[in-house]
């Protein structure tokens, strides 16, 4: 059974693929959609729901464990109302 990361290194590392690997891809196509990155190799899944894109990931490979998840184009995964914070902003 593979060890989990703190948070902060999961964040920390889901971040820095997000920008490095997986951004440019998603960005115009993708808009408010959510990826979900295993930490650990890098693969990653895009889908419209935050579950979605877990569960294609997870189906990939049910050992993943360590799973950072942003929504392409906001700063935030959610957002509670008011407007949403989009990285524009």
């Amino acid at each position: 059974m593979a060890i989990r990361r703190p948070t902060e290194e999961t964040a920390r590392l889901g971040e820095a693929i997000y920008e490095r690997d997986i951004r440019a891809q998603v960005e115009v196509d993708h808009h408010g959609e959510y990826v979900a990155i295993d930490v650990s190799s890098g693969c990653w899944a895009v889908a419209e729901d935050l579950l979605a894109a877990a569960s294609d990931l997870r189906s990939r490979d049910p050992d993943v464990v360590d799973v950072w998840s942003v929504r392409v184009g906001h700063r935030a995964l959610r957002h509670f109302g008011g407007r949403p914070l989009s990285r524009a902003e």
